[in-house]
């Protein structure tokens, strides 16, 4: 284990999401033990094993809280991640996400890691936002980029991995050794045949 990091590294990770009425449904595949409600918010801690590191990340479910602004800038402030969600059934909610990466610009921590989810992958009949316009997005922000669906469970731990791997690695501020988290990500997928559960 590197000398630079506790026997437990903890960061804390927000899900930015559009509320609507499946509220919640983007972590129904995930485990809810630790989960805490405290007003609309959720919490959640997800401890995993990073190269030999324990990782804790305090995930955060603001769904709903895009009412209060102020509340939401302040969980950008306090976050080392973010995950923006959309949901690939909802134009809407793609169509959302410029104006989370605007808040976020102005509101984060500079070196926040990102990342964008277009959740239902799994919803194929229903699919109104293309892939190709999601990877399109996340190109155009400079941000990683996958498809997941909580129902099924495919890519939502790989989402967590890899934004628990970058955290870790930017942590140890070895700047010989750059993780590419969307080169992880791609090659995580390929070795499964695409998606992970």
């Amino acid at each position: 284990m590197p000398a630079s990091l506790p026997a437990l590294s903890e960061w804390r990770v927000l899900w930015c999401k559009n509320a609507d009425k499946a509220r919640g449904e983007e972590r129904r595949g995930e485990e809810r033990r630790g989960e805490e409600r405290r007003g609309e918010e959720v919490h959640m801690n997800k401890v995993l094993n990073i190269d030999g590191v324990k990782v804790k990340l305090q995930i955060w479910d603001t769904a709903g809280q895009e009412r209060f602004r102020s509340v939401t800038h302040a969980y950008y402030r306090d976050a080392h991640a973010l995950l923006l969600l959309y949901d690939v059934t909802n134009k809407t909610s793609f169509d959302n996400i410029q104006a989370w990466l605007t808040e976020i610009h102005e509101y984060a921590q500079q070196d926040v890691v990102l990342m964008l989810l277009g959740n239902k992958a799994d919803a194929t009949h229903e699919r109104v936002v293309k892939r190709e316009d999601g990877e399109r997005l996340a190109k155009e922000f400079g941000v990683p980029y996958m498809e997941t669906s909580a129902r099924s469970g495919l890519n939502v731990e790989l989402a967590f991995t890899a934004v628990a791997k970058e955290l870790k690695h930017r942590s140890m501020k070895d700047p010989s050794e750059k993780f590419k988290l969307q080169e992880y990500v791609n090659k995580e997928m390929k070795s499964t045949g695409c998606c992970r559960s």
